[in-house]
């Protein structure tokens, strides 16, 4: 399809901005363009038509079933949207009074509240902007609190080989050095190498439980023993909170921070680049290095306060607000009851889809799974020639979004599937038939895959190239 700068012909416009409704504000010359931008002159039944063709060519859980495994893309009730839509909480302005939105403040002191309750936590932030963000943001609370006790020999995390990818790249930006220990032989922490790993030089453990192959680490009471023994901090990756969330706690599993993903566990939307949310919860003795500022409320009045010992601002004012009020709705809705059974039925829906196809595919751990789970295409590729690649590209033809490929990098041709709650028995049952059709077409004509997908707008791209040379620059004629 065309871009919009293809469709663009001079003179073309529309009337889509209102008019000024505030006095104009002249800035000073220096900081003006020198010429207006050339932008694209479309009409406003042409711009109509190119968005609405560019969200036919997208997939998301509207469309069909989504399994991206670790990612938990489950439907997003639309509740949220109308709840984050009131005036009240879109039309503020973060240099408003304190006075001025103080439901906002309360929304937010009650989410933090809740969210404590449902990870053992004693604080949270919501700065943070997302995932990564928060795991960087609970990594400088582990360094300001050893920095406060005097004890700057603690420069390394621990991180197993299954680790979500970030958690490396975070400690590394936070100034810690990264110790990778190896998994044991059913997919957890190897402890013997965590014990001659751990030392007057660990600052942390960073770990999420269950684990990126989808299993619960039975050892996880003596794994965060072992680090605090040793002196270090445990930090709770949760990406995988979803899993668990009404049934066990992080903060009863022996981590002291944790970051959550409200667009995953808490069903805000995500994928393509936001917006998100990561907030930070710890135990009460890191509260005083969280961000500022933070929500407080005395006789019933709320406001924000700096803690005393803050590592200052992570992002800008308070975080992605209206992603919380969407998590806030959600919690709201389900209550103490509907929390523990969105995690059973995510755990139930993983297990009846991974039984379905177990026999036919490999799967790297042979045991119960948790919220998702890891097959290998190792065989099959060795047999037939056909990579998880080329099953993720013809699972495209039968409307479904791929699972996660290669990824955790210990399971070789790994494809990582995550069905969650929100799925039918029938959709995971026609899922479930694709995969074993797809199966077939491997053994009967593998070359057939490799050129799939064939019903799609976009077969297979140049992806390496267009991640390490990108073109996001247009250049008019």
């Amino acid at each position: 399809m065309k871009l919009l700068f293809e469709r663009s012909q001079p003179g073309r416009g529309q009337s889509l901005i209102p008019p000024c409704d505030v006095p104009a504000c002249d800035f000073d010359p220096s900081l003006l363009r020198a010429g207006a931008p050339k932008l694209p002159e479309i009409s406003e039944v042409d711009l109509g038509r190119h968005y609405t063709e560019l969200a036919k060519q997208t997939h998301g859980v509207n469309d069909g079933f989504y399994p991206l495994g670790s990612c938990t893309m489950k439907y997003n009730p639309r509740i949220n949207e109308e709840m984050a839509a009131l005036p009240g909480f879109a039309g503020i302005h973060p240099l408003q009074g304190e006075d001025t939105v103080q439901g906002c403040l309360e929304a937010l002191s009650t989410l933090e509240k809740l969210l404590c309750e449902i990870t053992g936590m004693d604080g949270m932030s919501f700065q943070p902007a997302a995932g990564a963000h928060g795991e960087y943001t609970g990594l400088l609370l582990i360094r300001r609190y050893h920095q406060s006790r005097g004890d700057a020999a603690r420069t390394k995390i621990i991180v197993p080989d299954s680790a979500h990818g970030t958690n490396p790249a975070s400690a590394s930006m936070a100034g810690f050095s990264v110790v990778s220990i190896p998994s044991n032989a059913q997919g957890g922490v190897d402890l013997d190498a965590l014990r001659a790993a751990a030392g007057p030089d660990t600052a942390g453990l960073m770990l999420t439980n269950p684990n990126t192959v989808g299993l619960f680490d039975p050892n996880i009471l003596e794994i965060t023993d072992i680090v605090h023994k040793a002196g270090g901090l445990c930090y709770y990756d949760g990406a995988n909170l979803n899993a668990i969330m009404g049934h066990v706690r992080p903060g009863d599993m022996g981590f002291d921070c944790v970051h959550l993903n409200l667009h995953k566990t808490f069903s805000t939307p995500h994928g393509g680049g936001g917006p998100g949310s990561g907030p930070v919860g710890c135990k009460a003795f890191l509260e005083p290095f969280l961000p500022a500022p933070r929500v407080c409320e005395k006789d019933g009045v709320y406001g924000l306060f700096t803690p005393e010992h803050t590592m200052g601002k992570v992002r800008s004012f308070y975080g992605n607000f209206l992603v919380a009020v969407r998590a806030l709705t959600y919690i709201l809705i389900l209550g103490r009851e509907g929390i523990p059974e969105a995690s059973t039925g995510a755990v139930l829906n993983a297990n009846y889809l991974m039984h379905r196809l177990k026999g036919a595919y490999d799967m790297s751990y042979d045991t119960v799974c948790m919220h998702e789970f890891v097959m290998t295409l190792e065989r099959l590729k060795r047999e037939t020639g056909v990579s998880a690649m080329d099953v993720a590209k013809r699972l495209l033809d039968f409307g479904m979004h791929p699972p996660t490929m290669y990824f955790p990098l210990i399971v070789h041709e790994a494809l990582m599937v995550e069905p969650t709650e929100t799925e039918s028995r029938e959709t995971l049952d026609e899922a479930a038939d694709v995969f074993l059709r797809i199966l077939e077409e491997a053994k009967a004509d593998p070359q057939s895959l490799h050129a799939a997908p064939h019903s799609c707008p976009i077969g297979r791209p140049d992806e390496v190239g267009a991640a390490r040379n990108p073109v996001l620059r247009y250049e008019w004629p």
